[in-house]
């Protein structure tokens, strides 16, 4: 028997407005059963958007406020009880959600936003044993990932599995980090084992309005009006890279997915909208400069944070056991 296609949805959108989003978003998960395929009553649904930093709110740095509201909306009308969750790279999951402007709705829908810093889960990879898991996330009874589109200094793209990375505390992320050294190749497939493990129910891409150029969060915005959906994540993001126009084995996180097999090709993915063909652009702004995924940090300090990180982060951890 022949294995079904994923889907991705793909539409135009243009608009944050409530109304005119709201009608995208239907439009978007129609062929995909809509919110009722995804949620059921009672169900505990993390939606996790890109949190990354409060410091710049007018440019695109983050998930837009409006689309995390309607979807949250959508999962409350379909029974479920949204929460959000994510490990920013620079302050508080709350403080960054506030300077975004996420306040209005998180009190609107009495969402709870909880910092990944709690318990761990370890996953379950031979090749990443250290690869800790926050236990919200794992523990969810539903994940929607909630992506922006964003070019990335480090990783060149920065969509959907990128944006679950976000689901490991932050001082593991500065670990792995230091862990992969230089080895790009390393650090996507670490990307992809996170993503496999966490398993998203739901990707939904905010593509309405990117940012473009040195982001993730030094770029600058850059209109697109695209949304994307997919039960496949892995399946989104090759869809995405297609319509940048940037090849695949030049960003990390699809290369690492085409190479362990769980990304399909293009012509292996059904698009029930509109065709990626239809959508693509030749002028996306990449990174004018590349940062190391180490940072560039000297040897002496990498060996300092090693030694700290066994010390003081590793060790306790280990009480929390693993996860299954």
């Amino acid at each position: 028997m022949q294995a079904q296609k994923p889907s991705v949805s793909l539409i135009r959108a243009n608009s944050y407005a409530q109304k005119a989003l709201q009608e995208s978003l239907e439009t978007l998960l129609e062929p995909l059963g809509g919110m009722a395929a995804f949620v059921t009553r009672g169900n505990r649904v993390l939606l996790k958007p890109n949190l990354l930093t409060g410091a710049r709110p007018t440019k695109e740095c983050t998930t837009r406020s409006e689309l995390v509201y309607a979807v949250a909306k959508m999962v409350i009308e379909a029974g479920g009880k949204p929460f959000l969750g994510d490990s920013p790279a620079f302050g508080s999951a709350k403080g960054v959600a506030v300077a975004n402007g996420y306040l209005p709705i998180l009190e609107e829908l009495k969402i709870p936003i909880i910092d990944f810093n709690g318990k761990r889960y370890q996953t379950l990879s031979e090749e990443f044993n250290h690869l800790l898991l926050c236990k919200e996330a794992m523990e969810a009874d539903v994940v929607i990932n909630l992506p922006k589109v964003k070019s990335h200094s480090q990783l060149v793209l920065t969509l959907g599995v990128k944006n679950l990375f976000g689901c490991v505390p932050g001082k593991m992320k500065a670990w792995w980090h230091m862990e992969a050294g230089k080895d790009a190749n390393r650090f996507g497939e670490m990307l992809v084992e996170t993503a496999r493990a966490i398993n998203p129910n739901l990707t939904i891409l905010d593509g309405i309005i990117g940012h473009e150029g040195n982001g993730p969060s030094g770029g600058e915005p850059r209109p697109l009006g695209i949304l994307g959906a997919s039960s496949d994540v892995f399946a989104l993001d090759r869809a995405m890279v297609f319509v940048l126009n940037v090849p695949p084995e030049q960003v990390p996180t699809v290369a690492a997915a085409l190479r362990l097999g769980v990304c399909p090709s293009l012509e292996a993915i059904h698009f029930p909208h509109v065709h990626p063909d239809s959508l693509r652009i030749d002028d996306w702004q990449l990174p004018d400069k590349f940062i190391p995924i180490d940072f560039g940090m000297p040897r002496v300090m990498k060996s300092t944070f090693k030694h700290l990180y066994i010390r003081f982060i590793k060790e306790p951890m280990s009480a929390y056991g693993k996860g299954y």
